[in-house]
This record gives C-alpha cells, sequence and structure tokens, in this order.
C-alpha cells in the first residue's frame, strides 16, 4: 500500500500518522506540503491532526482551501482511500467531501485523554479487521471535536450504515451528535474521525487497538 501525509502549516501530528504508516507498511509515506499541485502515485492520502493555520477563522477552513486539496478530492472521486484524523476530520468537512461540521466541544474545554470507542460498522475498507460492536481505545486532543450535522442528514449516515465509530455509551468527550466520532462518505472511501488510531499502533506508547485500522486497509489497498 502506496500512502501519502498531507503537511499544513501548524500540523503536528504529520509525523505520527508517517511514523506509524511506516511501522505498518515498512515503507516511508510520502510527505506532501499542502501548497503542492501534483499528488504521488498513492492508494491513501492520510490528512493528520493539528492545528492547520493556527486554526484561524474555523478549525480546517483555511487548509481546505489548499491547493492539494484539488487532487484529493480528484483522487477521492476515483476512488481514492483517504483518511482525516482530528483536524484531519475538520479539513474534510470544510472541503464538502464529509457531511457535518466539528464545532467548539460542549464543555469549552480542550479535552486530551483516552476515549473508549464502539466499532459501529465493519464493512469499509477501513475497519474490516475490527468486530462489530468491539470496543476500542483511542486518544483524542482537540478543542473543536463536538460533531454536528442536522437530523436528516444523521439519520442519512446512520441509515446508510457510515457511522463508523461512536463514542461509548457515557464517554462523550465533546457533546458530539449522537455519540458519533467517525464517518465515512457515500462512497465509503473517505473516513473522518477525531480520535487518533494512528497513536495506538505500538504497544510501547499505550496501546495497539489503532492497528486494525492500518492493517484493513493494507489489505484492502494492497
Amino acid at each position: 500500500m502506496k500512502s501519502a501525509v498531507i503537511v499544513f502549516p501548524a500540523s503536528n501530528c504529520d509525523r505520527d500518522a508517517a511514523t506509524a504508516l511506516e511501522q505498518m507498511t515498512g515503507a516511508k509515506p510520502h510527505m506532501v506540503w499542502h501548497q503542492d499541485s501534483v499528488l504521488p502515485d498513492v492508494d491513501l492520502v492520510v490528512l493528520p491532526g493539528g492545528f492547520s493555520y493556527g486554526d484561524y477563522l474555523r478549525c480546517g477552513a483555511m487548509a481546505s482551501q489548499s491547493a492539494i486539496m484539488r487532487e484529493i478530492k480528484a483522487h477521492a472521486e476515483r476512488g481514492g482511500a483517504v483518511l482525516g484524523i482530528c483536524n484531519g476530520f475538520q479539513v474534510l468537512t470544510e472541503s464538502h467531501l464529509l457531511p457535518g461540521a466539528l464545532m467548539r466541544n460542549a464543555g469549552l474545554k480542550f479535552v486530551c485523554r483516552p476515549v473508549p470507542l464502539e466499532v459501529e460498522e465493519t464493512q469499509s475498507a477501513f475497519t474490516r479487521k475490527y468486530d462489530k460492536g468491539q470496543r476500542v481505545v483511542f486518544p483524542v486532543a482537540h478543542g473543536e471535536g463536538n460533531y454536528f450535522a442536522d437530523d436528516a442528514t444523521l439519520d442519512r449516515l446512520e441509515g446508510e450504515g457510515r457511522v463508523m465509530f461512536r463514542y461509548a455509551a457515557g464517554e462523550n468527550p465533546n457533546g458530539s451528535s449522537r455519540n458519533i466520532a467517525g464517518i465515512l462518505n457515500e462512497k465509503r472511501n473517505v473516513l473522518g474521525l477525531m480520535p487518533h488510531p494512528e497513536r495506538v499502533v505500538d504497544p510501547q506508547l499505550g496501546g495497539t487497538d489503532g492497528r486494525a485500522m492500518f492493517e484493513s486497509l493494507i489489505e484492502a489497498l494492497s
């Protein structure tokens, strides 16, 4: 599986994503600057966490206008896989590759801690190595992770099996609608989630619950 990680100004999880990809695939990903106009020939594009452009205006709003986003949209349209983590999820909603928006946490405080999640769907390239209903723990680190969409959109996401991860009951860290932690697009090749699977692929770093996501992608895209 060939991969690329997009680097925006003030990204701070791009190296985390790159390290996880190299550890899981055995190959270094391409590190692509946000103002590049050409995307390498890859199977997976990762939009990493961090605070692109310092989260000015709205989180992900300025990054969504970067030159490379045209190529990422074309990649997704061709069926290529796109994974947006934390700020990357925010960029995907601002780019209209995913519906809804990420708002300020309900408690108006930055949250940084491990959070239990439930795997809602396994029929995707991102989650096929998980079991439906499986409980996993991913860390979160965000101030604007409160997922919001209108009821019709939420019903459609639920009805089409596009809610991939949900915060476990009583564990919602941000007030996200229906405890939603991660969603897919209609073509099921673009995933955005606020928790960080790339931070739990190595037991020395506190957990391995994220490994199955990368194993799923390797199986699906190799």
